[in-house]
């Protein structure tokens, strides 16, 4: 499936995408630094009802989220070398969790995903534009 999204449109972007996503928990983004991941994750969350504050997790590793149905944790891997670091940060838990997951930098840690992850590559069609596919669902 694919999406073209633009910033005066992204939160219709984020209303389509959840409809598209059929109910996955966990959803890994790839694209180049600068594509949009935390942009679209941001907007996904605003979708959902999230009230707090959405911003990369580069430091911490894991944000969670709260919104009326649950949680939503943000989870971005590039600072980590491979599997074993994300383990330990808890990724691993939160995959499994039942909880909506939304993964930057997933090919960190590949191996660790579950069977049934929806993969969304974002890629970058102009400054202002970007496509969005999603496979998996």
């Amino acid at each position: 499936m694919q999406l073209h999204s633009t910033l005066d449109n992204i939160r219709q972007t984020a209303h389509r995408f959840w409809e598209l996503i059929d109910g996955r928990k966990v959803i890994a983004f790839y694209g180049d630094m600068g594509a949009g991941k935390t942009t679209l994750i941001h907007a996904l969350c605003d979708e959902k009802g999230v009230t707090s504050t959405v911003g990369s997790p580069t430091f911490s590793i894991i944000n969670e989220y709260k919104y009326p149905g649950g949680r939503v944790f943000h989870i971005d891997l590039y600072r980590l070398k491979d599997e074993e670091e994300a383990v330990r940060a808890g990724v691993e838990d939160c995959l499994y969790s039942g909880d909506i997951c939304l993964v930057e930098w997933p090919a960190r840690a590949e191996g660790i995903f579950p069977e049934d992850t929806a993969r969304v590559e974002i890629q970058v069609v102009d400054p202002n534009t970007r496509i969005i596919n999603i496979s998996g669902v």
